[in-house]
């Protein structure tokens, strides 16, 4: 597939008034005095780890539980988790999550490996993963677990393979529902160690695995947003989100300088609101922010594209303010600077001739696009809504890009969205 050319609209580069440039140095002075004073206390092993930079090489955002028709229930059995390393290192360690469970979730076991196909690991790269010094775990309802770090040599892009034993019987109450990727759950059996998975089904999703780190000082993006940054309308297994082809955009253009791309996407998700009856669609960003952001390791920008779900649900003779979702940007950004992050803003895409469109509601998206471009708010600006619009119809997704509901783009339509970030500009706030 030929790449298209990157839209020739102006980047952005934005800063919101009154505000102060991010102070990297000072940054790091003061995250380093309190590490400073608790390596005082640790000696061999413990300082080693104490003083390893970890970043974010892979990573979704977990919701649910979902609705009891469609709850995973596995039982003395295995998963085989498939995800694919934004960066490259050579120790690696997991984030689980029982943060949407009502009881308590047993892993009996855990490793990972190199995916050589499917549901197989290369040869060779199986790592068993402990918890504390423990081969399994027992992660309390509402709660994450983090593996001990483990050696294994990754490069970037590698696919990699999450086995997970689980004993007793496990419901996947928290779960990535649109992996785009098939995963796979075994015969019965500890299978953790096996390198060819005896498969009994394949599913697409990612019940509890939320994120694999690598020991790495690669700046980190996440990609904050809804079901245009989960990837719906890509092709599945196939890697063609737009922050897929922002990560390779930024080996190919950026070289050595690795810039891990974390994707904290959820379909259906909103910038302000949740959907009490539809649990998958994930709690509102201005609610799982300090998890899925603040949260991620490396962390040194934050690229939000969200808000058409809040302006499609709202109804349609009365829709959402704009101040409304104004106020929530402004919301995210603060918090985002608290913390030293840069914030990629990026404007709402085109969708005259979706389900839910009505000229009511493109009001609203057009009066929330006019401030972004203000330059008044976000550090940088990405004008997705120009890289993605027919010129002749600007209200509408251009037909070659467009996946078939006039909303979300193809993997053409991706590929045009990742082209419209500023690239040098994003590497320069992340420096």
């Amino acid at each position: 597939m030929n790449r298209p050319a990157a839209s020739a609209s102006p980047s952005f580069p934005c800063r919101r008034h009154g505000a102060p440039a991010i102070d990297r140095s000072r940054r790091r002075l003061l995250l380093g005095l309190p590490a400073a004073a608790g390596a005082l206390a640790l000696s061999g092993a413990a300082q080693a780890q104490a003083s390893t930079r970890w970043s974010a090489a892979w990573g979704c955002a977990p919701a649910g539980p979902p609705p009891a028709a469609s709850l995973q229930t596995f039982t003395n059995q295995t998963l085989r988790l498939v995800v694919r390393a934004s960066v490259g290192g050579g120790r690696v360690r997991i984030r689980l999550s029982n943060e949407m469970g009502s009881s308590a979730l047993e892993v009996g076991g855990a490793s990972i490996g190199l995916r050589l196909a499917g549901a197989a690991l290369a040869a060779g790269s199986y790592r068993a993963l402990r918890f504390g010094g423990r081969p399994g775990v027992v992660i309390p309802a509402g709660a994450p677990a983090v593996s001990d770090p483990v050696a294994l040599t990754v490069s970037q892009f590698a696919d990699l393979a999450v086995s997970l034993y689980l004993p007793g019987t496990a419901s996947a109450a928290t779960i990535h529902n649109a992996a785009y990727q098939a995963n796979y759950v075994s015969t019965a059996g500890d299978h953790t160690a096996t390198a060819a998975l005896p498969v009994q089904r394949s599913f697409a999703s990612w019940p509890f695995l939320t994120e694999v780190d690598i020991d790495a000082a690669a700046p980190v993006l996440v990609a904050a947003g809804d079901s245009v940054t989960d990837g719906v309308g890509s092709t599945s297994g196939a890697n063609r989100r737009w922050t897929d082809w922002l990560a390779r955009r930024t080996q190919a253009e950026l070289g050595n300088s690795q810039i891990a791309v974390i994707n904290r996407g959820i379909s259906a998700n909103r910038l302000l609101a949740d959907t009490d009856t539809a649990l998958l669609a994930g709690r509102d960003l201005l609610e799982r922010f300090d998890r899925d952001v603040l949260a991620t390791p490396g962390v040194r920008a934050l690229a939000v594209l969200i808000g058409i779900n809040d302006i499609v649900y709202s109804p349609a003779n009365a829709p959402i303010r704009p101040e409304s979702m104004i106020a929530g940007y402004l919301q995210l950004i603060e918090r985002a600077h608290l913390h030293g992050i840069g914030v990629m803003g990026t404007t709402l895409p085109p969708f005259a001739g979706f389900v839910y469109y009505t000229p009511t509601r493109e009001a609203v998206r057009q009066a929330v696009n006019s401030w972004m471009r203000s330059g008044a708010a976000f550090d940088l600006l990405a004008d997705v809504d120009v890289a993605l619009r027919d010129p002749a119809a600007p209200q509408s997704l251009r037909a070659a890009f467009d996946s078939g509901d006039r909303l979300h783009p193809n993997d053409t339509g991706y590929q045009a969205l990742a082209a419209s970030v500023p690239l040098p500009s994003l590497a320069a706030l992340m420096r």
